[in-house]
């Protein structure tokens, strides 16, 4: 018999099968709703509770309002409907002390048999009148039995899968009373429980699955939010502390020449946060240890000034510098911005040149660079003759070698994979690790991105360059609006602006009632649109196709670009002041703010109009928040909110690996909290206030947590935490 408190790593050894009463018929139902292990059945947490001193009554629900009451089952029957297809209509009469109610269910064939006569459970849905009788349809059902606590934990299960809520509370509660003799191990230090004023683990679990009161409950799941935040914490800033440890980075010169001259030829003010963002990278390119940092900025904001004077403090020093884009398109885009940021600006003499000042190199590197071009870039590239080469992913391929890469900048970095970003790193060939700035143009909620990007420092541009109108955004619901929006597009290219036209699909598709780029652009050319010069973009098109076309709107020889999506990040066209987003409805919130960003990059006033005459409640808080605010940031918050956060890891879903109480949203103050106290316990101090310096490369202070460290271990395994950095 081991000794002390039970550990994680010791439940998650031991199969729900130790429990009474678990055979091997309800250990396979257990199996399909993910619990293997007594851990995995200690973290199945309730999904809601009924407080039984103030559950609702039959006599008091209100039509239209969901609510949730618990009743007994009188009778139940089932026949097929009429209709076809034919349906399977379940019927089944319920009743309290106050009343009865009839519940219906289409196509749920398997009530009849677990909602027999006699049977207690809770119905979850929304109250409605048909043919004069109450009744609810398709309600959420919970088996309960005859629970007679205060607070009834109603847990989340696969009713085809033969489980109840009390079956389950039954199992949990042997679970806790057996672990009782040895108690549960609480890895998380007692400083911690103290500055928060936290309840004990055991004391936690016991709150969760059988709460004495509300409050009760409220204060378990505030400490199991803790631990579940914290390990996530724990192995993205140990990964982090091991890599300032570990790598051997460049400490940059961040004052200079270079840099002066091309702050004096700036043809504007920078704004407070382009500054406040050039001196927090100006920190980290004069440490020693590599920079990983996360430049977020609205659309609009002047990310790139800041990354170009990134790339020039490497070239100040005598090294070189790689802008990489996601796409041709951006690539080029970002080649041409960036040539007349530098225009006229000249390296410096350094002493080997009997020439004095040279001018700045810039080369641009896709695959659509010719093949005697390419042998020349890739030569004066090893030679270090190239100071700034802007590319795709061809930056990455092997034959690409620098004589000393300083920085690397990464747009959009949400479309590159960690391997990408480690090849560019790894340019150094065996040299200093190359300074990283990833930068976003899809603002994301603080505490996802102090989740997902945990191991970035994150820098936040907020503020607009000066000139630069807010956009006007309009949600044109009828088809009198719509036509309003052509006569709007009319207007501006008739005082010689531009337009951009974007629909979700290229072709038509019977499957979904949206339209194309394709019809549209035929259809407008020959209507709404005669006589206005159009041009068309898409994902299908040749490259040289798609650069043709951009080049002649960049240039005004197009009025009107109706396109997809292909548009929706970085095409900067200051003359365009209208976007028209048709099926605006079947965008979501970040793509419809980059889609809106595509306009308002001049000093002339923008418009941005949603057309879309969908209903439903997501569809029109997305469209309305997209007309209430254009801060970038806020509408993260709201998206968070409407669709929540999902698994932190993404699609894998492997169970362990998620947040199963955390939620991003409700907890963000405990995301900030989870990631202070990740930082005092990795830097091995218990201070949150004055962080430690960084201790040696075993780990620092978390290796005084060998129980933390295994639990890390046994959530977040080594694919996992690799998953988690890719961000």
């Amino acid at each position: 018999m081991p000794e002390g408190p039970i550990t994680f790593t010791e439940l998650a050894a031991m199969p729900v099968t130790r429990l009474k009463g678990v055979g091997e018929r309800s250990a396979q139902a257990l199996a399909q709703v993910g619990v293997t292990s007594i851990l995995d059945l200690l973290t199945y947490y309730p999904r809601r509770y009924v407080d039984r001193t103030r559950e609702a009554r039959i006599r008091d629900l209100q039509v239209g309002e969901e609510a949730l009451v618990i009743v007994t089952v009188e009778r139940t029957s089932s026949r097929r409907t009429r209709g076809r297809p034919p349906r399977t209509l379940v019927t089944c009469d319920v009743r309290d002390e106050s009343g009865r109610l009839r519940v219906t269910f289409f196509n749920q064939a398997w009530r009849e048999r677990q909602l027999t006569p006699g049977t207690t459970v809770a119905l979850f849905g929304k109250l409605e009148v048909y043919a004069g009788r109450r009744q609810m349809t398709n309600p959420v059902v919970d088996l309960i039995g005859n629970r007679t606590g205060r607070i009834v934990p109603i847990y989340p299960q696969s009713d085809k899968a033969g489980l109840s809520t009390w079956a389950i509370s039954d199992w949990v509660a042997e679970a806790l009373r057996r672990s009782r003799p040895r108690g549960i191990a609480d890895p998380v230090p007692e400083w911690v429980l103290d500055r928060f004023d936290l309840v004990t683990r055991e004391e936690a679990f016991h709150g969760i699955h059988a709460p004495t009161s509300m409050a009760h409950m409220q204060a378990a799941r505030t400490r199991l939010v803790l631990d579940e935040l914290l390990r996530v914490q724990l192995a993205l800033v140990q990964r982090k502390r091991l890599v300032e440890r570990t790598a051997r980075g460049i400490a940059h010169a961040t004052e200079g020449p270079l840099l002066d001259a091309f702050v004096r030829r700036l043809p504007f003010e920078m704004t407070d946060d382009q500054r406040a963002a050039v001196v927090e990278i100006a920190r980290d390119l004069a440490a020693p240890r590599p920079m990983h940092r996360l430049l977020q900025g609205d659309v609009g904001a002047g990310k790139t000034v800041v990354a170009v004077w990134t790339l020039l403090a490497a070239v100040q020093g005598g090294h070189q510098a790689a802008f990489m884009a996601p796409t041709e398109v951006l690539a080029e885009q970002h080649a041409q911005g960036i040539r007349e940021l530098l225009d006229g600006v000249e390296v410096p003499d350094d002493g080997t040149s009997l020439f004095g000042a040279r001018p700045l190199r810039v080369e641009l590197l896709t695959n659509k660079v010719g093949a005697a071009d390419r042998r020349r870039i890739l030569a004066d590239l090893a030679s270090g003759e190239v100071d700034v080469v802007i590319g795709t992913h061809a930056l990455i391929q092997e034959d690409v070698a620098f004589r000393s890469l300083g920085v690397a900048v990464i747009d959009e970095q949400h479309r590159f994979g960690v391997e990408q970003r480690a090849a560019l790193r790894d340019k150094a060939g065996g040299g200093p690790v190359p300074d990283v700035l990833v930068m976003t143009a899809t603002p994301i909620p603080r505490t996802a991105a102090m989740t997902v990007y945990g191991d970035l420092d994150v820098t936040v541009i907020r503020s607009r360059p000066a000139g630069r109108q807010p956009v006007v955004t309009t949600w044109a619901r009828t088809p009198e609006d719509e036509a309003e929006v052509w006569a709007a597009v009319r207007r501006e290219v008739e005082a010689g602006r531009q337009a951009y036209v974007v629909t979700p699909l290229i072709e038509e598709s019977d499957k979904l009632e949206a339209r194309s780029a394709e019809e549209t652009h035929a259809r407008l050319a020959a209507g709404e649109l005669a006589g206005l010069r159009l041009g068309l973009l898409h994902g299908r098109m040749p490259p040289a196709d798609k650069e043709a076309t951009m080049h002649q709107f960049r240039a005004g020889r197009l009025d009107v670009l109706v396109a997809t999506t292909v548009i929706e990040v970085g095409v900067d066209v200051p003359n365009a002041t209208v976007m028209v987003i048709l099926d605006a409805d079947r965008f979501g919130i970040a793509q419809l703010h980059q889609l809106r960003g595509r306009v308002g990059r001049g000093s002339d006033r923008s418009w941005c109009y949603l057309v879309s005459s969908a209903e439903g409640d997501e569809a029109e808080a997305r469209l309305e928040a997209l007309v209430k605010t254009t801060d970038g940031f806020e509408l993260a918050e709201i998206d968070l909110e409407l669709r929540g956060e999902g698994t932190i890891m993404g699609e894998r879903q492997k169970g362990r690996s998620d947040l199963k109480l955390a939620s991003l949203r409700r907890d963000r103050e405990w995301v900030e909290r989870a990631r202070a106290v990740a930082f005092a316990i990795v830097d091995g101090t218990d201070d949150l206030d004055v962080p430690a310096p960084p201790r040696g490369a075993e780990g620092g202070g978390l290796g005084a947590h060998p129980d933390l460290l295994a639990e890390v271990a046994l959530f977040l395994d080594e694919e996992d935490q690799e998953f988690l950095l890719k961000g």
